[in-house]
């Protein structure tokens, strides 16, 4: 198969959201968007694929040495290899991505408020800014403010989202100054309660959340077309968020979720308005 094949099908099957958003760019700039969201997949997982945090650090050190080698013959990295080469990719976004992703392989709380829109920063704007660039044809668009909050916003409703998940594993990206302004205490995440603590802790992170997204949409509606398809999975955050602001919501019930079909919709209707 491939290289970017697999990109595309690793995408398509592991990070929808980003995958229907790929759809939307130029043909000639879509495989190498699917390059950059499925490196984005492979490192996002390594917590997946280990048994310890060690052979995680491990194999963030891989994808680090990959970049600036042949990529040994692994499919996502010989399609970012070409996509970084094709494009002039700046390195280091992608440095600082793999080093934000080692937080992701242990169990410490996020500290602060700040470290959590760094982290989300490094990881999920960084990929919007590459994306710019390849849609952009290898030039820089200067899209960091926009893309920041932009990158903010979605990551932080992810990780909302995906709450259950990571409370079974141990993870808690809830910042430790602002559950400790409600009292919340991370050890009731492992018996899946969802406290008033909790539920004050939630309402604060979403009320920053749409802080980063009102800042970024002015941006984002005046950005040439052909650099919004960056942007479109920013396009669930705000229905997402709506749903959780529902009186009743539980976050470990599911039932805030949007189903597949509503987040198409809505990633469509962006490509078609925005």
């Amino acid at each position: 198969m491939d290289v970017y094949e697999h990109c595309a099908r690793t995408v398509r099957e592991l990070d929808r959201d980003r995958y229907l958003a790929d759809l939307f760019a130029p043909a000639p700039s879509r495989k190498h968007l699917f390059a950059l969201h499925a490196f984005s997949v492979e490192v996002g997982r390594i917590r997946d694929t280990v048994s310890d945090p060690v052979l995680g650090e491990i194999r963030l050190q891989w994808w680090r040495d990959a970049l600036v080698t042949d990529g040994g013959g692994h499919p996502v990295a010989s399609a970012l290899i070409e996509t970084i080469r094709t494009f002039a990719l700046p390195l280091a976004g992608f440095e600082r991505l793999i080093d934000a992703r080692v937080f992701d392989l242990y169990d410490d709380q996020m500290p602060t408020q700040k470290d959590l829109e760094g982290y989300t920063g490094e990881t999920s704007s960084a990929l919007i800014q590459l994306a710019a660039i390849v849609l952009a044809g290898g030039h820089d668009p200067r899209l960091a403010s926009a893309a920041g909050h932009a990158g903010v916003a979605y990551a932080m409703t992810g990780l909302m989202r995906s709450l259950p998940i990571h409370a079974a594993r141990g993870q808690c990206y809830l910042p430790a100054d602002i559950a400790a302004a409600h009292g919340f205490d991370r050890q009731t995440l492992s018996r899946g309660q969802a406290t008033p603590e909790l539920l004050r802790t939630l309402a604060d992170l979403r009320r920053i959340a749409r802080d980063h997204l009102g800042r970024a949409m002015p941006e984002i509606t005046a950005l040439p077309s052909t650099l919004k398809p960056a942007f479109l999975p920013v396009a669930l955050v705000g229905p997402t968020l709506d749903r959780m602001d529902r009186p009743g919501y539980d976050p470990f019930s599911g039932r805030s979720e949007l189903s597949p079909l509503r987040r198409q919709w809505t990633i469509w209707r962006a490509a078609r308005r925005w």
